[in-house]
């Protein structure tokens, strides 16, 4: 049953981010390098119990990043070639391979996309507002959703129990959230344009005329 709900999800966020066509929005030199560099990493953060034979080693997503870098269409293409390569260096079978895309990457994203939009929908419109809000507290909230729908829904693996692989999960998520918000917050200071969600127009006050 799960291989088919995951299956579903996996599906439809695709078939959603295909439709919307998001390569339009690159321009002739391609993808710029951090968004490269980043997606290179996931695979080793996604893998990361089975590399040290830990279960309780919880992998963490880097979704969040991704999506604040990209938006969520092209995000959501961009996890595919990850979860694969994730499956080759850690030796995944195909429907853990589609577990790890959907639960650590697809969900955690559109959560954070749909809090996202929230956050600049109803609070101010400030600096510090998208670095907390969408870097830190956004990323911490949509993982740990993502932690706990995921353990609900599937079996815990040998050796651990349910709330033992909860904590490790929701400890996960904050680790990641502390990263990506401080990875916002210098790409915010020094290489604005390579977040596809933020503009100084937006999140900077506009100068009072002399």
């Amino acid at each position: 049953m799960m291989l088919w709900i995951d299956a579903s999800l996996a599906l439809a966020a695709v078939a959603a981010a295909l439709a919307l066509r998001p390569w339009r929005a690159l321009d002739a030199a391609g993808p710029p390098w951090p968004w490269i560099a980043w997606s290179a990493l996931l695979p080793i953060f996604w893998g990361a119990d089975r590399y040290v034979a830990e279960p309780l080693a919880q992998p963490l997503s880097g979704a969040c990043l991704l999506l604040l870098m990209l938006g969520w269409p092209l995000a959501i293409l961009t996890l595919l070639p990850v979860a694969l390569l994730t499956m080759l260096l850690a030796g995944l079978a195909p429907a853990e391979m589609l577990a790890r895309l959907v639960w650590l990457g697809f969900v955690p994203a559109t959560i954070a996309m749909t809090l996202g939009a929230a956050v600049r929908r109803w609070l101010p419109h400030h600096l510090f507002v998208y670095i907390l809000g969408r870097g830190f507290f956004v990323t911490a909230v949509s993982e740990m959703l993502a932690a706990v729908a995921s353990v609900w829904l599937h079996p815990v693996p040998t050796g651990t129990t349910a709330s033992d692989l909860m904590l490790g999960r929701c400890l996960a998520a904050w680790g990641d959230a502390w990263l990506c918000g401080m990875m916002v917050a210098i790409f915010v200071a020094f290489r604005p344009q390579w977040l596809a969600t933020y503009a100084d127009r937006i999140y900077l006050p506009a100068r009072p005329r002399a």
